[in-house]
């Protein structure tokens, strides 16, 4: 029985059972964390052989002959623009090998777009207003970058498919202040959702108002399954031949790391595009860097060896992973399935779990779970703004904790739900 099918004497039964269960875990004063997707200790010691490929006896030359050591080679060595090309299904010749942080490479291509323009078009700091898309619920961190430079973010519904592109092709098509979209195109960040076929074709289709609007393509879980069967890994279109396809070659930036394939805030990060805007980013970098850590590129490179063992180390990671979604959607089927009080994802990859409670309870869920000892996002992350107007969604990370104590902490999270819907039903908030 769900609870808007129970009488408001029986919720308040059942509330009283469950604030005795919550008191019991909050005298246990807990400190359990699903706040950040973060790999767990576990998962950083996969690559731990990473800090023995080179030592001071190691050969530090690139194929090339260049000495990895000094100065040069500022779009990335050759062998590690092959990987990350590879890993990013583009040409290496598409590709620049930025630092440790894909984050940053978006931050900066605002920041160039803000300050000198994209290709020779009018700064977006010499606008009166310029608008950014943001897919919801989306990545918190790359709505704070465009909040940071002071465009006017829009919310576009997410669907199982991607976003709703009868509002983007709208948007896009007719205003010339729309200037990007931002978009986890595989396993997205915080649904898991991966974008149709029709989805990507009609982002490379897009005719946009402004010359300078780019789509801004982080494919942060390329190769983040979950599982090791074909038909249960997503498989997207590329995007950048799409958009050639299309005509559109300009039209997209293309971001994706290592972070969570290695060491994040030690991996590598990388940029594919069209030579035109590969281009129009050399000018900055000319006067920005001499070039990155062609070190970081050596040692990947030598860890890895090629794609086939990549894909073999993520496989690993996915058997660290997979019973750890799989105890939070037990759990959650278990205490809240018949209930009527929240909807999950179950994504086959990536890193989060995407709840949606009972409108006008998201809040007061994480509230709740605060004081009984579990961290979570905090709700309205997941919205630009911080602002769900819903107050609907929780983004759920269960990659950290040890299995043990995410399991304690999706039944708490389960009773908090339970008690903040009911709240919600009988207005007894």
């Amino acid at each position: 029985m769900t609870y808007q099918e129970m009488t408001k004497e029986e919720l308040l039964e059942e509330r009283q059972a469950l604030v005795k269960e919550y008191d019991a875990w909050k005298k246990k004063d807990l400190s359990l964390n699903m706040a950040r997707g973060k790999p767990s200790t576990e998962q950083l010691d996969l690559s731990n052989e990473l800090m023995d490929v080179l030592s001071s006896k190691s050969y530090f030359n690139d194929q090339t002959g260049t000495d990895c050591r000094n100065y040069g080679v500022g779009e990335g060595i050759p062998e590690a623009k092959a990987l990350m090309g590879e890993m990013s299904e583009v040409s290496p010749d598409d590709m620049i090998i930025f630092g440790n942080s894909s984050l940053n490479i978006m931050f900066d291509q605002v920041a160039r777009s803000y300050a000198k323009g994209v290709c020779g078009s009018t700064p977006w700091c010499k606008l009166d207003k310029w608008k950014f898309l943001c897919p919801v619920p989306g990545y918190d961190r790359h709505f704070r970058v465009t909040e940071f430079f002071g465009a006017e973010m829009i919310n576009i519904p997410m669907t199982p498919d991607g976003p709703d592109m009868d509002m983007v092709e709208d948007l896009v098509n007719n205003d010339p202040a729309v200037k990007g979209i931002w978009c986890v195109p595989k396993y997205s960040n915080p649904q898991g959702y991966s974008y149709s076929d029709e989805t990507v074709r009609r982002f490379a289709a897009l005719t946009p108002a402004a010359e300078d609007f780019r789509i801004y393509w982080d494919n942060a879980y390329s190769i983040h399954h979950l599982y090791d069967v074909p038909e249960k890994q997503d498989v997207i279109l590329e995007i950048l031949d799409e958009c050639r396809k299309a005509g559109h070659p300009d039209m997209v930036y293309k971001f994706i790391s290592t972070s969570k394939v290695t060491f994040p805030g030690s991996g590598l990060a990388a940029l594919a595009a069209s030579k035109k805007n590969l281009d129009d980013i050399r000018k900055y970098m000319s006067a920005q860097t001499i070039g990155h850590d062609k070190l970081n590129q050596l040692r990947h490179v030598r860890f890895f060896g090629n794609m086939a063992n990549m894909k073999q180390h993520m496989r690993k990671h996915a058997a660290i992973l997979r019973p750890k979604f799989e105890a939070v959607w037990d759990i959650f089927g278990k205490n809240l399935g018949d209930l009527g009080v929240g909807e999950w994802t179950k994504p086959n990859g990536g890193y989060f779990i995407s709840f949606d409670s009972l409108p006008g309870c998201a809040k007061k869920i994480v509230a709740m779970c605060k004081d009984c000892g579990v961290t979570l996002t905090p709700a309205g992350a997941t919205y630009p703004y911080g602002k769900d107007p819903d107050d609907r969604n929780i983004r759920i990370a269960p990659s950290y904790p040890p299995l043990e104590e995410l399991k304690q902490a999706a039944e708490i999270f389960t009773i908090c739900v339970r008690i903040a819907s009911i709240d919600k039903l009988t207005g007894e908030e």
